[in-house]
């Protein structure tokens, strides 16, 4: 028999964090099962034949899908999340495949039964338990976000008698889907660790003034291990390899046919909600991907302004944390005055399961990001992007712009550029109003903002939130000017004459 299991506290921000869920429609991942029907969720599914050694061994086969927008598990009757029934004393197989190839596994918290992950790469899998206990008990998928979108049912363990007599201790699991989720153990960096970083220079050309058009483009998320700091890795999602994702470009008027893929080897369903779009969820609605998989949408660009994309597949912020998040911006008709440097960095609030600065690989941390409590904040995905791997520069008389958002997932940013004040700021990301002689802009999670300046003394500027206690856990940029002094701007020492 296998030993109960202890389950910790349940957070109570998980539940806010998953209420977008019941938003998404998964109905662009069905087909698995579509053509099978959709029997009524309670329905009983009926154990198979079993090969076992064990002759008495009860064994029910699931497949994971989307049933009618939800995520379930599947039997092999087409029954979405069936009860499964057994009698105390049975021994139990479940058998379980990815049918969409996400990463899924399956518990029953209260019968200590936990089965290992299993997606497209590892196939099906089979956890195997004696039922302790008369009851009815939940069972779920632990993966965070997936028990909110659909994926539990109820197993029922009658008396030993094998009759049908009401449970003697009837319990419904009071646990989430993120609840049974444990850090993996500590281990060393990656060496193999690669940069995510994004270049700040990697800004689309200006569009100007021109005809609308249909633009094209094409992203792939991607898992994958990357440079955190200094002898510290971290599993990273991202689009296209970095963080934040690739800047777009449009005009108002412009179509943007956008194809979303997902790698193949990813563990997880990703998309994209673009804030810039009208319908569908911003996208999000019908760009869930599983893995090896892609799909397309086509959107208007309505209105100018610089605004946020973002993941919104379950659990959102975990995915937002992870470095899925990027920035759109749409040109109003006449496209923006021309300046001499343009710039892209993103703020992002980070969550790991070991402190900052451990030279170790880390993992996300999911009570710590319910609880809204950072241990790195970073410029463009990683401590050093913006002072050591990459770096803005200009020079003296310039007038430099700079594209700035917060992917978050939680925390606001006081944005400012020390020994700088911005000449121009396009508050919340919109280009139909201007202020005047700034010094630190307030920019909400999955929020933008657009900030111009002329640069008129040589130097180093540093780019931080003014939240300073920030910059000691990543938030910190440099600006390089170079140039000729000037004393009638700044001076070391008194006036003089």
């Amino acid at each position: 028999m296998q030993a109960p299991r202890s389950f910790p506290r349940q957070p109570l921000a998980f539940a806010a964090a998953a209420l977008c869920a019941g938003t998404l429609a998964f109905a662009a991942l069905a087909g698995q099962h579509a053509s099978q029907g959709h029997p009524a969720p309670a329905a009983v599914s009926a154990p198979v034949e079993t090969a076992s050694a064990d002759a008495a061994a009860k064994r029910f086969v699931l497949e994971t899908g989307i049933v009618d927008g939800k995520m379930v598990f599947v039997d092999d009757h087409g029954v979405a999340n069936p009860v499964l029934r057994a009698a105390v004393g049975d021994t139990v197989e479940i058998v379980l495949k990815s049918g969409e190839g996400a990463q899924h596994d399956l518990a029953i918290a209260e019968l200590g039964v936990q089965s290992p992950k299993f997606d497209a790469s590892t196939g099906t899998v089979t956890v195997r338990f004696t039922v302790t206990q008369a009851g009815s008990f939940t069972y779920y998928c632990t993966i965070p976000g997936h028990r909110q979108i659909g994926m539990e049912g109820t197993f029922e363990a009658v008396p030993g008698n094998g009759k049908s007599a009401a449970p003697t201790a009837a319990k419904v699991s009071p646990l989430s889907g993120a609840q049974l989720y444990t850090a993996p153990a500590s281990r060393p960096a990656d060496a193999a660790a690669i940069s995510v970083a994004m270049d700040p220079a990697a800004v689309p050309a200006p569009i100007g003034n021109r005809a609308p058009q249909l633009l094209k483009y094409r992203m792939e998320t991607v898992e994958l291990n990357g440079k955190l700091d200094n002898g510290t890795s971290f599993t990273y999602w991202t689009f296209d390899r970095k963080v934040p994702g690739p800047m777009l470009r449009a005009r108002v008027g412009d179509s943007v046919e956008l194809t979303l893929a997902n790698a193949r080897d990813s563990k997880m369903i990703h998309s994209i909600d673009l804030h810039s779009v009208t319908g569908g969820h911003g996208g999000g609605e019908h760009t869930q991907v599983a893995p090896g998989q892609e799909k397309t949408i086509t959107f208007k660009a309505l209105k100018p302004g610089l605004y946020v994309y973002h993941c919104a597949t379950p659990l959102v912020p975990q995915h937002i944390a992870a470095g899925m998040y990027g920035l759109i911006l749409v040109e109003p008709e006449e496209g923006l005055a021309k300046v001499d440097r343009e710039y892209y960095v993103m703020q992002g609030d980070m969550y790991t399961t070991r402190p900052h600065g451990a030279k170790t690989h880390q993992e996300a941390d999911l009570d710590k990001m319910a609880a809204e409590l950072p241990d790195y904040y970073v410029f463009n995905g990683a401590v050093g992007s913006l002072t050591k791997e990459h770096k803005l520069t200009a020079k003296v008389g310039e007038t430099v712009r700079i594209y700035f958002g917060v992917g978050g997932p939680n925390k606001i940013s006081s944005f400012h550029v020390i020994g700088e004040i911005f000449d121009k700021v396009y508050s919340e990301g919109s280009i139909s109003s201007v202020k005047k002689d700034v010094q630190t802009t307030l920019v909400a999670p999955g929020g933008a903002t657009i900030v111009e300046f002329k640069v008129e003394y040589p130097g180093q500027y540093a780019l931080v939130d003014h939240a300073l206690s920030r910059a000691g856990k990543g938030a910190v940029g440099v600006l390089e000017v170079t140039g000729a002094k000037d004393d009638s701007v700044y001076k070391v020492g008194g006036a003089g004459r």
